[in-house]
């Protein structure tokens, strides 16, 4: 379980071009390129298939777990831990098929890559700080805006003794969005805001190694933003939040394939750029527990929308299919 969380959470950093499904986007053109192209459409589908899970993971749901209101201006803040989680799908790169060395194979049916489905989660922090009250209007304010901070850490795995590598160029990321208060909650009238957030990690590369598939990922950048509009009650001991938005995954990074036969010669493929931008829309509901101080959150959502194309199948379906997932956490809030 720890190393295919370890695997998930340096794969699923990067993320490439929608390969069409009938052409495979690997040259081809000199002999050592054919050798080398199966392997390399198959670390391009790995991460394809992972880069929406990637933006599930950072993104989630409501900005600030349990809240659709604005703080209330200078001297209000809020401070959050939590865990976003999902069935994954994590392809099981150890297992798959020998390389062809004659050029790239499209594998479908019951040929399909395999994969590892498993509950996986990222946690996260962030924080909001009350920037500006709003203008009274009858039982409300409108107007409010506070300050959105999230950081993200990226850990440092494996070593060259080991299948998967993960290497940062450093492990925290902050991350920054805003948030503008359309009703301030009161007594009698919900809070409504709308949120937006912008969450990146740091440039990273990993390295993948099997008997006969060698996958070298380099300068992989994610960039996430979402969209929110929130609406939320208080209701004495308990809390209620809904609300609907859209997630925007931006993500480069370059891939190179190694294929290793049977004879043992190796074939290299040239160092494959790749970009993917991918927009999804968000649903969740979120219900808190009202502590003393504190208050506990639990959040179920879906993601869907969309549409990445991979060459070779997966056995888990389609790398752009729809997700419900969770989220957790406690808040801590003046």
């Amino acid at each position: 379980m720890r190393k295919s969380v370890a695997v998930l959470a340096g794969l699923s950093m990067m993320a490439v071009s929608n390969a069409g499904a009938q052409a495979s986007v690997c040259p081809a053109g000199t002999a050592l390129q054919l050798g080398a192209q199966d392997a390399c459409q198959m670390a391009v589908d790995v991460f394809q298939v992972m880069a929406p899970q990637l933006g599930l993971a950072l993104a989630g749901g409501n900005a600030t777990l349990g809240r659709g209101s604005a703080l209330g201006g200078p001297g209000h803040f809020s401070i959050g831990l939590r865990a976003n989680v999902f069935n994954g799908d994590l392809p099981k790169v150890t297992s798959f098929p020998t390389p062809s060395t004659t050029g790239a194979v499209q594998r479908t049916g019951t040929a399909a890559l395999p994969v590892n489905q498993q509950v996986v989660g990222l946690p996260t922090a962030d924080a909001a700080i009350g920037l500006f009250g709003g203008v009274p209007l009858g039982l409300t304010n409108v107007g409010g805006i506070d300050l959105l901070v999230s950081a993200s850490f990226v850990p440092t795995v494996g070593d060259e003794n080991d299948d998967i590598q993960v290497k940062p160029d450093r492990n925290l990321q902050l991350g920054y969005g805003v948030r503008i208060g359309l009703l301030q909650e009161s007594i009698v009238v919900p809070g409504v805001s709308f949120t937006y957030l912008k969450r990146d990690l740091p440039t990273t590369s990993i390295t993948g190694t099997s008997p006969n598939l060698d996958v070298f990922i380099t300068d992989a950048t994610v960039k996430t933003s979402a969209y929110r509009v929130v609406a939320s009650k208080g209701l004495l001991l308990f809390g209620v939040a809904a609300g609907v938005g859209q997630d925007r995954y931006d993500q480069s990074t370059n891939v190179q394939g190694v294929a290793r036969d049977a004879l043992g010669a190796t074939y290299t493929s040239d160092i494959v750029p790749l970009k993917q931008k991918l927009t999804r829309t968000n649903y969740f509901l979120d219900l808190s527990l009202n502590l003393p101080v504190l208050k506990l959150i639990g959040e179920v959502g879906q993601v869907s929308g969309g549409t990445v194309d991979t060459y070779n199948e997966f056995e888990s379906g389609r790398a752009d299919k729809s997700r419900t997932y969770g989220s957790v956490g406690l808040r801590l809030g003046f």
